[in-house]
């Protein structure tokens, strides 16, 4: 390893080993306003359509152990589109450890007004973690269960959301993780693997004229133990075809956002995040890409002559 991935490599792995003791986060986006069902299950259904996205995120890209993110979300409306189903399955590295997510939703959506939804969903799945605590002890430990300690456990996770959604307006509050996590090394020594998450959302569209829109949003991101977390999020869409914006992570990035409607059906995305603070010593940035596919299709309204 080259030296000066060798400081890298080890500011990554203290800050994996600080998040762990506290309680391990979920995987954070940056393109969280076009991909509601990862923070929220109470979102599954409300496209009114069967959809499927695909997030790719590279975090500190250039630093030896860095996370990566790959994360499939699937939702679909059942019966009168007042039931939703959803589907996510993320795969997440970061140094030695090794997330494996199955989450399946559901969601019912309350019409509460004209245009207006009052949404409540629950989501349940497994978590297979893998972490090479050993590779970081060494041979050195007087404890030897401590020198050969490798975890490989699967968890049972449950979570509960509740969204509101009108043509403006949007908010909602969930747990995607509600459920503590921890492991008992010997028996003295144990960790917590994950304390409960909590996640508050809000954005609102703003008309600036017959073809802009101005969309303000935050989401506030809470894990016991560790300091509240915020992202304030301001993107302008042109012809509801093209979208470019910035956000800005509390004491961690600015980001840069853009996405585009290849077709009404298509949509891709790409997000960049430049590091401040301490963060900046990483020397690197993130990179996040998004496709996501609306099986919806509108009907010309033309008929053939021939009928």
């Amino acid at each position: 390893m080259k030296p000066i991935q060798s400081w890298r490599f080890m500011i990554v792995i203290l800050w994996v080993m600080a998040s762990t003791v506290k309680g391990q986060q979920r995987t954070q986006f940056t393109q969280y306003l076009f991909s509601g069902l990862v923070i929220n299950p109470a979102y599954a259904g409300s496209e009114e359509s069967l959809s499927i996205t695909l997030i790719n995120r590279h975090q500190w890209r250039s630093v030896e152990g860095a996370p990566t993110t790959q994360t499939l979300a699937l939702q679909t409306p059942v019966g009168k589109k007042k039931v939703g189903l959803g589907l996510l399955i993320s795969n997440d590295k970061i140094g030695i450890h090794r997330n494996l997510f199955v989450q399946a939703s559901v969601a019912y959506h309350l019409q509460v007004a004209p245009s207006a939804y009052l949404s409540m969903g629950l989501q349940t799945g497994l978590q297979h973690v893998r972490s090479d605590y050993a590779s970081l002890v060494g041979t050195s430990s007087l404890d030897p269960k401590l020198s050969e300690f490798r975890l490989n456990e699967m968890f049972i996770d449950m979570g509960a959301g509740i969204y509101f959604r009108s043509q403006r307006l949007h908010v909602g509050i969930s747990a995607p993780g509600w459920l503590n996590q921890s492991v008992q090394i010997n028996d003295t020594a144990s960790f917590k693997l994950r304390n409960i998450n909590l996640f508050g959302f809000t954005k609102y569209k703003i008309p600036l004229g017959p073809v802009w829109v101005l969309e303000p949003a935050i989401l506030l991101k809470h894990y016991q133990l560790l300091p509240l977390s915020m992202d304030v999020t301001g993107a302008v869409t042109y012809k509801e075809v093209l979208t470019a914006g910035l956000s800005f992570r509390l004491n961690e990035s600015l980001g840069y956002i853009f996405r585009a409607k290849v077709t009404p059906q298509l949509h891709v995305g790409y997000a960049y995040d430049y590091p401040m603070g301490l963060v900046t010593r990483l020397g690197a940035g993130s990179h996040e890409f998004m496709v996501h596919y609306l099986f919806k299709y509108q009907k010309s309204g033309i008929k053939s002559p021939r009928i």
